[in-house]
């Protein structure tokens, strides 16, 4: 049974730990965390450390902190030659230590505190450095998931960057959209439908073919209309920012 140290407290070392604590075949046999009651809810005492001298012996050592602090974490790993990895979308394989085996564990879904998510159906993007490294990071992944991916660093950013554009820009339409619905008494509540219809579109027709709307169709009167309508700055911007990058895109095709 390969054994697992995730070293870290945040959204994704939380869900790793409850993602792991289901696997019969993987063992979490231990957490780093600077608090040990941030995660002493999710596992016994003896399983939680504040020290990295006091990390245990392991095969895989997941380190699951912001992207800034990788390096230095890594550095401060008191052991050589361990396989020690990060689950970060835009940090380089090369961003660990030198002293350890390197590899990356980034599992691409947006993690929340408390929102249960399904592991199984989240992509894990791996890397490494050699090859038997990556077969042993693939048989760990596989514990907690369906989806797995050999994915280099290029690659990773590229993925990156395309998540930040389907999730955490369309997320900050989603506030536009609630603050125009606000400023004019109009429940939200009534386009939820149409943001379910949209995000499950894509599931089966590419983002080209699911693309509507007045930009889509070039209606000069209504685009008009929406840019006089939209007296804040910001979200005129933007909406004449992405009506032209449909119509640009519209030419492409």
């Amino acid at each position: 049974m390969n054994k697992i140290v995730i070293i870290g407290s945040g959204n994704v070392a939380q869900h790793l730990i409850k993602a792991f604590a289901k696997s019969t075949a993987v063992e979490l046999i231990q957490v780093y965390s600077r608090k040990i009651e941030t995660v002493s809810h999710l596992l016994d005492l003896d399983k939680i450390t504040t020290d990295y001298n006091g990390l245990r012996e392991a095969d895989v050592y997941i380190i699951a902190v912001s992207d800034d602090a990788i390096a230095e974490v890594s550095a401060q790993l008191p052991f050589k030659n361990r396989l020690v990895v990060h689950t970060s979308g835009s940090v380089t394989l090369d961003t660990l230590y030198q002293n350890n085996r390197k590899g990356v564990f980034y599992p691409l879904q947006t993690f929340t505190k408390n929102k249960a998510v399904d592991f199984k159906t989240i992509p894990i993007c791996l890397e490494s450095e050699n090859a038997t490294d990556f077969q042993l990071l693939e048989k760990v992944a596989r514990e907690i998931t369906d989806k797995v991916f050999a994915i280099n660093s290029e690659q990773r950013k590229a993925l990156h960057v395309a998540a930040v554009f389907v999730n955490n820009f369309v997320n900050h339409l989603y506030k536009i959209g609630n603050t125009i619905c606000e400023q004019n008494q109009v429940p939200f509540e009534i386009l939820k439908p149409l943001i379910m219809e949209t995000a499950q579109k894509i599931m089966f027709l590419s983002p080209e073919e699911a693309q509507t709307g007045p930009a889509k169709r070039n209606d000069k009167a209504t685009i008009a209309a929406h840019e006089s309508f939209l007296s804040d700055e910001n979200q005129a911007t933007i909406y004449k920012i992405l009506t032209q990058s449909i119509q640009d895109n519209g030419k492409k095709l």
